[in-house]
């Protein structure tokens, strides 16, 4: 028998704020350089996210949303990532929340996968935000009725935005 406390109960009734990752609340300028590359270089892109400087922005934005939401985080990245991810968002001392990630072999774009997620947590869950730097994602997420907060304080990526869009890898 699961016993229910007042806390799981406040936890699982509160609206979530979700947040995007690379853009929002991770810096992945660093990395850009191993998309600019023909072939992609998506190993070593992956394999230096440990080391993206957090996005001060971005991370004041989700450490205030737990006053009045779960957060929880939507991200593009590879489910292959998801030590590295968690040990990240630890270190950046952000809020415990669920991370969804995509499958290893979804290569669909992320405003089709993001909105998928989305949709489903919205069955269970009233979205309070979601908080994203992809515009298509944004776009997409508005139209199906979410409140959406645009990250637009780290540098966009031309490259970024090209390989989630064509190749769906973050």
């Amino acid at each position: 028998m699961v016993r229910v406390t007042e806390k799981t109960r406040e936890k699982t009734s509160r609206p979530l704020a979700v947040f995007d990752l690379d853009g929002t609340l991770a810096d992945s300028a660093h990395r850009q350089r191993f998309l600019e590359r023909k072939p992609r270089d998506w190993d070593a892109f992956f394999a230096a996210a440990p080391q993206d400087p957090p996005l001060a922005e971005g991370v004041a934005l989700a450490l205030r949303s737990t006053e009045e939401c779960e957060v929880v985080y939507l991200t593009g990245r590879p489910e292959r990532c998801r030590r590295d991810t968690v040990e990240w968002l630890a270190a950046q001392g952000l809020p415990e929340g669920r991370v969804w990630m995509r499958r290893n072999d979804d290569r669909r774009p992320a405003r089709h996968t993001k909105l998928d997620v989305l949709r489903r947590l919205a069955r269970e869950r009233e979205i309070h935000v979601l908080v994203d730097d992809d515009e298509l994602v944004c776009d997409e997420a508005e139209r199906s009725g979410f409140r959406v907060v645009r990250a637009r304080w780290a540098t966009a990526s031309a490259a970024l935005k090209d390989a989630q869009e064509r190749e769906g890898r973050t």
